[in-house]
């Protein structure tokens, strides 16, 4: 076990974790932060996406000892409210089925408007590559995203 300082939605936090501990499970079991959903474990369906510096991954493959000082931004942090751009965005555009995978969807696509204002429909595709909706809703997610990139 070691003691790390995790700075997550603008707050620090102390953990007490084995050094090869998943992020995610840090959010979920640790901090209560159970917006960022376990899907399949190896980085390859996009439920467990974060932001580390501002950059998407997938919080299921990353230790806990790898994030060193960097800002952590789980979909708890994108707004209080869920009045972010991209939120308003999925509800206008009534994306959510089952909303399993939505916190990670809404997380790459925050990121993705984040570095770039106005994507074209293959910077959409490239950005949300990899990030699996079951529901099939992804027409709705690029509907969504452009939406947000004009609001």
């Amino acid at each position: 076990m070691a003691l790390y300082q995790l700075n997550v939605n603008g707050k620090q936090h102390n953990v007490e974790v084995d050094p090869a501990t998943p992020i995610l499970w840090v959010l979920r079991d640790h901090l209560n932060l159970v917006g960022t959903k376990y899907g399949c474990g190896i980085a390859q369906c996009g439920a467990c996406t974060i932001h580390l510096n501002g950059t998407a991954l997938r919080s299921c493959q990353l230790p806990v000892s790898s994030v060193g000082e960097g800002k952590i931004t789980t979909i708890e942090g994108l707004s209080a409210s869920g009045d972010h751009p991209v939120q308003k965005a999925w509800i206008e555009h009534d994306v959510p089925q089952c909303g399993y995978c939505q916190a990670g969807q809404i997380m790459s696509a925050t990121a993705l408007l984040n570095n770039n204002s106005n994507p074209s429909d293959e910077d959409i595709e490239a950005a949300m590559n990899g990030n699996i909706c079951r529901c099939g809703t992804y027409t709705r997610i690029k509907a969504a995203i452009k939406t947000a990139a004009n609001s």
